[in-house]
């Protein structure tokens, strides 16, 4: 896999006007709205939950208290995938490139490969929200009408029957989101956060999201998801599933990014040959802890 002078010829020669294919204009960096980012400094993290306590019982007079217990919950680990790439180019080549094609704008491609590699190892965690296999720290995926609790029964964090984004889809959203409980099924204060769609709804959530009345009716009656994000919407460009959108809810210790080591680019030369080798590597990983802080639909 080096490059050689045969593998850039017109970089040797005068003449040429320009080079295109590398010079695109990225998208700005999406990753850090769909988690909150932690540092580590071990192989890997834990996050463990609690069960709670139950509700206080009548106590007759004259009778003992009843005494409840909590007890340890789901465990949820985060080990930290290395990530790397890099390229080996000739002393000639590097040398002779008039147009210093070979050895800095590869470069600039090997840090626009790491920056999409990581976009996209984040947006997996959303592309796969539904496919059975991908579970987190309660055995079930991360969008499911049956998480399990510790103290028993399940709960949910996706719509009844799945829907295309629309305000009446959001509306139960925002029914089903007030209703999470903790573990021992008691109400716990939940609230949206943030709306995040692919590319194919970005036309679609704004109009829902910033229309004073009911879109697409005649019905003077006021659109009551308006202004109920307050960190927003969010297109990502690397959700795979055109119908399928999210919320983000403000519960904490939720969708996590940690980075034991950061994105590092480094070269060196081969005594032996003269070739130089240029690397990229980084340390991360992106999952989840509370599933409560994600909401969900496939799509109709």
């Amino acid at each position: 896999m080096t490059t050689n002078t045969s593998s850039f010829a017109k970089a040797l020669w005068p003449g040429v006007y320009a080079w295109y294919g590398k010079e695109y204009t990225e998208y700005p960096v999406q990753w850090d709205k769909l988690f909150d980012k932690s540092t580590s400094t071990r192989a890997w993290e834990e996050d463990v939950g609690v069960s709670g306590f139950g509700l206080a019982r009548v106590k007759p007079e004259g009778s003992s208290i009843e005494y409840d217990t909590e007890k340890q919950a789901f465990t949820t680990r985060y080990v930290h995938v290395v990530y790397a790439l890099g390229f080996v180019i000739t002393r000639e080549v590097f040398d002779d490139d008039l147009y210093d094609i070979v050895g800095q704008r590869k470069a600039q491609g090997l840090a626009f490969s790491m920056r999409q590699t990581k976009e996209i190892v984040a947006a997996n965690v959303y592309n796969r929200a539904f496919t059975s296999g991908y579970t987190f720290g309660d055995g079930v995926t991360l969008c499911n009408s049956a998480h399990p609790n510790i103290a028993g029964g399940t709960w949910s964090n996706v719509l009844s029957t799945a829907a295309d984004l629309s305000e009446a889809a959001l509306e139960q959203a925002f029914i089903d989101i007030a209703g999470f409980t903790n573990d021992r099924g008691l109400l716990i204060h939940v609230s949206p956060k943030q709306l995040i769609v692919h590319r194919n709804d970005d036309f679609e959530a704004h109009k829902i999201m910033e229309t004073e009345y009911e879109v697409g009716t005649a019905n003077n009656t006021k659109n009551v998801v308006r202004g109920r994000f307050p960190a927003g919407i969010v297109v990502s460009q690397f959700l795979t599933d055109s119908d399928a959108w999210f919320i983000r809810t403000d519960v904490k210790q939720g969708m996590k990014y940690f980075e034991r080591r950061a994105d590092s680019f480094d070269m060196d030369n081969d005594w032996d040959n003269e070739n130089a080798k240029f690397k990229a590597s980084g340390r991360y990983c992106f999952g989840n802890t509370d599933p409560r802080a994600i909401f969900g639909s496939a799509g109709a």
